[in-house]
């Protein structure tokens, strides 16, 4: 069986473990199902996810030309410090600003490669947590808009890293950690303008994925430089495919990729 279509991020259902979706235009595949299956994926070309013209991908599934214009890929979603529309000051579109900017957003502590701080929608909980691996996640404040996440992101770099190791968190190298601890530790970090907004009574999320074997020296695999891959799919954690061979995949940064996966 053959799937062809567009990546895009795989989508998530929480359970246990993790239930992950590919979706196609025409197709909808339950990627857990395809566990200790032989799978092959084949580059066919390319989609830009905003203007669909057959263009190399530049970032985040977005051809150059419209990574640097569109709201969707400004600089204020990978550093939402940089949020305006509570001022209602325009950066690209600011109709699109005040959609995303202005409604519940949560500051929150992720174990996945180690204890990282982020930002996400309020809507986007727990979602956000699955795509970026991480077995336990709690979150520290929840704020009315996405500037006041951000500075409270800022300060909070202060003392708890904002980054994950993709390999670490692959391999599944983790330890547990007390989050609540963690979240009670920081508050007296938490800026002033955010201060009002600490939850105090929450526990931790966990979260189960679906891995019967963890790569123990990860490989990427790039479309470009190997446009057709083969290999027996032996687990799913965060946005990636990982493989019998340690060779691992990374929807997420292939998005805009067209491909055909074929089901052996």
């Amino acid at each position: 069986m053959t799937y062809q279509g567009v990546l895009t991020k795989m989508a998530t259902e929480f359970s246990h473990p993790i239930q992950y979706f590919l979706i196609f235009e025409n197709d909808f595949i339950n990627m857990n199902q395809l566990l200790d299956k032989t799978i092959s994926i084949q580059f066919v070309g390319y989609q830009c996810l905003n203007c669909a013209l057959d263009k190399p991908i530049f970032r985040q599934g977005f051809c150059k030309s419209c990574f640097f214009e569109i709201p969707q890929a400004a600089d204020w979603i990978m550093r939402p410090e940089l949020s305006t529309a509570h001022l209602d000051q325009e950066d690209r579109d600011l109709d699109y600003e005040k959609r995303v900017q202005l409604q519940p957003h949560v500051v929150y502590l992720a174990n996945s490669s180690n204890v990282k701080v982020g930002v996400t929608r309020k809507s986007q909980v727990p979602t956000r947590w699955i795509d970026q691996g991480a077995h336990e996640a709690i979150e520290i404040v929840e704020v009315p808009n996405r500037y006041l996440a951000g500075i409270t992101e800022v300060a909070l770099k202060a003392f708890v890293a904002d980054k994950t190791n993709w390999r670490t968190m692959l391999k599944n190298e983790i330890v547990d950690e007390n989050l609540v601890e963690w979240r009670d530790r920081l508050r007296a970090s938490i800026p002033d303008e955010a201060a009002e907004y600490y939850i105090a009574s929450n526990q931790e999320t966990h979260i189960d994925f679906p891995v019967l074997k963890y790569p123990e020296k990860p490989k990427s695999l790039s479309l470009i430089k190997t446009p057709n891959y083969q290999g027996v799919l032996k687990g799913i954690k965060g946005q990636y495919l990982l493989f019998e061979d340690d060779t691992v995949f990374n929807i997420r940064s292939n998005e805009g990729f067209i491909v055909a996966l074929t089901v052996h």
